[in-house]
C-alpha cells in the first residue's frame, strides 16, 4: 500500500512538472478575468494627497490669502480662510472645491487652485518574492523593474514573467494585470516597461519550479509518510507489482 501511495505521488509530481508551462501560459488570462477586478486601463490615475504632501493653495482675486501648507498627520490642512480642511484621499479637484466651500464664510465665490509641491505620501507596495517586502516611497517617475529593485530585487524562487500588478481605477475599484519582467530585462525595450504610480501594489509570485518544491514539502514530506530518500524506493519496486 505504502509503495503505491508513493508511486502515485510521484506520477503526480511528474505531471506537475510536465504542465507548469502550461499553466503558466494560461495563468496572466485567468487573472485578467479575475472575478471582482475592472478591466485595465492604462490611463494615468489622478494622484490622491496625502498626509505628509506639501500644497501651495492659490487665490484668483486675493492672491494676499496665498499659503503653503503641509497635510497633517490627520489628513488635514489649516488655511487663513478656514479652520481645517480635509486633504487626504482627494484629488486636486475635489480638494479645490472643498477650499472653496469652507471659505465661502470669509470670502464671496473665491476661486482656489491648489497645487502639489512635493508628493511625500506617494509610495508603493511589493511584496512575494522580493528580497524585502514593505512599503516604499517613490519620487518621480518609475518604471516596475525599479520599484522591485527598492524592495532588494527578485528572489530565485521569483517568477519573473508574472509579476502582478494592482492599481485602482478613477472610481477606487482594483484593477489587475500580469507584467513580463523577464522579457524586459532581456530586451530593454521601453515598451515593455510599464511605468508606477502611487497606491500601485506589486505582488512577485513563486516560481513554477518552486511551486512544486513547496507542494513537495508541503504535501508529500509532511502528509506521506516516506521521506526524499523514496526515490530508492521508487527505483527498487518500479518493476513489481505494487503490493495490495
Amino acid at each position: 500500500m505504502a509503495v503505491t501511495r508513493v508511486f502515485a505521488a510521484l506520477s503526480l509530481l511528474v505531471a506537475l512538472a510536465a504542465c507548469s508551462t502550461d499553466q503558466s501560459l494560461t495563468l496572466a488570462k485567468e487573472k485578467a478575468d479575475a472575478q471582482g477586478f475592472a478591466a485595465w486601463s492604462d490611463a494615468v490615475p489622478d494622484y490622491r494627497i496625502g498626509p505628509g504632501d506639501k500644497l501651495q493653495v492659490r487665490y484668483l482675486f486675493t492672491p494676499e490669502l496665498d499659503e503653503e501648507v503641509l497635510v497633517a498627520p490627520d489628513g488635514q490642512i489649516s488655511l487663513r480662510t478656514a479652520d481645517a480642511v480635509l486633504a487626504a484621499g482627494k484629488t486636486l479637484p475635489e480638494l479645490n472645491i472643498g477650499i472653496q466651500q469652507a471659505a465661502q464664510k470669509w470670502l464671496r465665490e473665491p476661486v482656489v487652485n491648489a497645487t502639489i509641491t512635493q508628493a511625500t505620501s506617494s509610495r508603493i507596495y511589493v511584496g512575494g518574492q522580493v528580497g524585502t517586502p514593505g512599503v516604499y516611497r517613490i519620487d518621480g517617475r518609475i518604471g516596475l523593474l525599479e520599484g522591485v529593485l527598492l524592495a532588494g530585487g527578485f528572489r530565485d524562487t521569483a517568477r519573473l514573467s508574472e509579476v502582478v500588478l494592482i492599481r485602482r481605477d478613477p472610481t477606487g475599484r482594483p484593477m489587475m494585470r500580469t507584467v513580463n519582467a523577464r522579457q524586459f530585462i532581456e530586451t530593454a525595450t521601453m515598451a515593455d516597461s510599464v511605468p508606477l504610480f502611487s497606491g500601485d501594489i506589486i505582488y512577485v509570485p513563486r516560481s513554477s519550479i518552486s511551486e512544486i518544491n513547496l507542494w513537495i514539502d508541503q504535501f508529500i514530506t509532511k502528509v506521506l509518510p516516506f521521506d526524499r530518500s523514496a526515490n530508492f524506493t521508487y527505483s527498487l519496486y518500479r518493476n513489481q507489482t505494487p503490493v495490495p
